[in-house]
């Protein structure tokens, strides 16, 4: 895959406080790039500094080739970005808001307008003011705000915030419709871990500043671990009796029951051992998959850090 954002080893110090610490890495063309990390890790000042928003202490960012620090404007010429919710102006309509914006770059036609009003599913409220509008249409309207220039990369810092869970969906569609049919780098960084699993190619987990992991998706939760969720009653007294016979091994409680990491062989075992105390009721084991947040609160430690956006 062809990359067209490099960070390389950028630094940014602030007061003789280092808040980014020497952080690299890339994100190819056609990928919907995840950047995470707990509250204050350092994800919106690393935003910031891509976008141009936040001079770099030292390091260097690339965008097609151009860097931030010796050629900002053909640099950011490649970029569209939404942070948070985008401002529009509430009373003019959809529309007349795009117009306005167009008219900052330069060869954007009123076709280019209807193609990208029609790419984000606007073209029956367009011409509706915007004080009208839901918040998932104004995230909509921002995108579509966000794509007139044909951008080669799209960064999204907390898109879906406020959002209900249709808006959510369609806010993660249209990332997955930009990077496949677009071959558009989307860089997403949101706290809704569940989210970004089904959005994202890869991630990259940021904390205290530093990054501290970049893997796909697929392999960063798919570890060598097997975890078991058993459905039971009553969950208090069957940990405590897995916890005293399998004193290494991690254990917490669930919806239905119980999570245990055992390797499968280790499974009868236990049935065996639970079903022989006569209190505990089993009714079902079922093999689980660890999710993301599983694995980010692994990796960070469960810890958030201090503020650094």
């Amino acid at each position: 895959m062809e990359s067209i954002v490099e960070l390389k080893n950028v630094t940014k110090v602030i007061k003789g406080r280092t808040i980014i610490d020497n952080i690299s890495f890339q994100v190819n063309k056609g990928e919907v790039f995840g950047f995470l990390g707990p509250n204050g890790a350092g994800k919106t000042t690393t935003i910031r500094m891509i976008v141009g928003l936040m001079g770099i202490s030292s390091g260097d960012i690339t965008i097609g080739g151009s860097s931030i620090k010796t050629d900002f404007e053909a640099a950011v010429g490649h970029i569209g970005a939404i942070v948070e919710n985008p401002e529009m102006y509430k009373f003019l309509t959809g529309y007349q808001n795009l117009v306005h914006y167009a008219r900052m770059s330069k060869g954007i036609t009123k076709e280019k307008i209807a193609e990208t009003v029609k790419l984000v599913g606007l073209t029956d409220r367009i011409n509706d003011k915007v004080k009208t509008y839901s918040l998932g249409m104004r995230q909509r309207l921002g995108l579509a705000q966000c794509l007139l220039h044909d951008p080669d990369v799209l960064i999204l810092d907390e898109p879906t915030n406020g959002l209900d869970p249709a808006g959510i969906r369609e806010i993660r569609d249209y990332v997955r419709l930009l990077a496949r049919e677009k071959n558009m780098a989307v860089i997403v960084s949101s706290h809704l871990l569940s989210e970004m699993e089904m959005m994202c190619d890869r991630i990259g987990i940021i904390q205290n500043g530093k990054l501290i992991d970049v893997q796909q998706v697929k392999e960063f939760v798919s570890g060598k671990e097997t975890f078991y969720e058993l459905e039971l009653t009553p969950s208090e007294i069957a940990l405590d009796l897995i916890r005293s016979s399998y004193p290494d091994v991690r254990t917490s409680l669930s919806r239905n029951g119980i999570t245990v990491e055992l390797p499968k062989e280790e499974i009868p075992k236990l049935i065996k051992m639970l079903a022989a105390a006569e209190e505990i009721q089993i009714y079902a084991v079922k093999e689980t998959a660890k999710t993301l947040e599983d694995r980010f609160l692994e990796v960070t430690g469960n810890k958030g850090a201090e503020n650094r956006d």
